[in-house]
Parts: C-alpha cells; structure tokens; sequence
C-alpha cells in the first residue's frame, strides 16, 4: 500500500516536471538561451555535413574546437565513451556558466531544447544546429561537476558559406 502511495507520488512529481519543462521551453527549471546569438534549430532535410564529436569520462569533447561556414547546417553526431552519462549543450559563455549552476542546483534536469542532447553511456545522440552568425559559439557538458572540470569547447563560425 505504501509503495503505491510513493509510486503515486513520483509519477505526480513527474508529470509537474514534465509540465514546467514543456512551459519553460526545455527543462524544470528552464533558462533562456540567446538562439540569435548561437544560430537556431537547423532543418534536418538541409544538413550540410555531419561533425562526429566523441565524449569522454576524461571530461574532454574530441575535437574541441570545431570550425564551420556561417549558412551551414550541422548535425552533431554525439557518441557518449564513457561509463557516465554527458550532454552536449550549445550555448553563449554565459548561457553556459548560468545553465552549469542551474544543473548543480538541480542534477536531475533533464533537457528538451534543441541546443542539447544527453546521452547515456555507450549511446549516441544528435544535434541539428544552422550556424547564422559569423564569430564562436560555445558547447559544454553540463551534468555536475563536468563543466567545471574543463569539458567545454567552441565552435568557429567563419564568414558567408561559399
């Protein structure tokens, strides 16, 4: 009786989390990434090219530093190698550093936005990202503790897309 009761509970608990993700554009707890700042949502069907970014325990991206034509649209191939489950989050330096501290605070987060994947162990994930701005966009694991111990990298948007 009591287990069901707490069964209850937890599926009430979740489905508000679920409710408050949806509202807030990606995850209990929510946060406003600057999407004109880092591009926007890239449309599977105009993909340029696949870039293969591999994950870690070590907390490093493989490669870390990635370079792409403004106009391009790119799918992140995000394969997790490691034994602890990481993310991939695209993102201004602040966005990240304020979402880093929004994930210690609440390590249960999970996210919905199209800026990011987390990905299990031994699994892979994607990301359709269209790069609209010349300059760099950043990307970090965010999971507790990884940002932090240096798994971050950065992404350089060149000029017009030839």
């Amino acid at each position: 009786m009591q287990s069901n009761l707490i069964r209850s509970t937890l599926l009430a608990a979740l489905m508000s989390m679920a409710a408050i993700a949806h509202a807030s554009g990606g995850h209990a707890g929510g946060h406003d990434h600057d999407d004109a700042a880092i591009g926007e949502p890239g449309d599977a069907a105009r993909i340029t090219r696949t870039v293969r970014v591999d994950m870690a325990d070590t907390m490093r991206f493989t490669p870390a530093q990635i370079t792409v034509q403004r106009g391009e649209t790119i799918r992140f191939e995000v394969i997790n190698r490691g034994q602890v489950r990481h993310e991939m989050t695209l993102g201004t330096p602040a966005d990240l550093v304020a979402h880093a501290e929004q994930m210690r605070k609440h390590p249960e987060m999970e996210h919905a936005d199209a800026n990011a994947v987390t990905v299990d162990p031994g699994q892979r994930g994607e990301i359709v990202w269209h790069f609209t701005r010349a300059g760099s966009v950043e990307f970090a694991c965010l999971q507790p503790g990884h940002f932090e111990a240096g798994m971050r990298g950065a992404v350089q948007v060149r000029g017009n897309k030839s």
